[in-house]
């Protein structure tokens, strides 16, 4: 094995070890921020305002809407990028 091989075996094993060692030695359970916050507002005595004008009917609906538009702003990104990275090759074969 050549050395850049080693380095990213190391690196692999490293980042497994960072992931897996809380996971199954810290005991407790591990609850998400939104649950957090929405509990810390609840406990407040906070009203809201209004209510949705379209609530999903099920959370897999709403994940999966939260899914596309996350796919949608990815596209989005990925061509904003991809626009400029062309204007700039061809700005740059035009001034060669």
């Amino acid at each position: 094995m050549n050395r850049s091989t080693l380095i990213t075996v190391f690196l692999v094993v490293a980042i497994v070890a960072l992931v897996a060692i809380p996971v199954l030695f810290v005991p407790g359970e591990y609850s998400g921020s939104d649950g957090q916050a929405g509990e810390v507002v609840e406990s407040t005595g906070y009203e809201p305002w209004f209510e949705p004008v379209w609530e999903p009917p099920s959370a897999e609906i709403e994940s999966g809407i939260f899914a596309l538009q996350a796919a949608a702003g990815a596209g989005v990104l990925g061509y904003c990028i991809g626009v400029a990275r062309t204007r700039s090759k061809q700005k740059a074969t035009n001034q060669n």
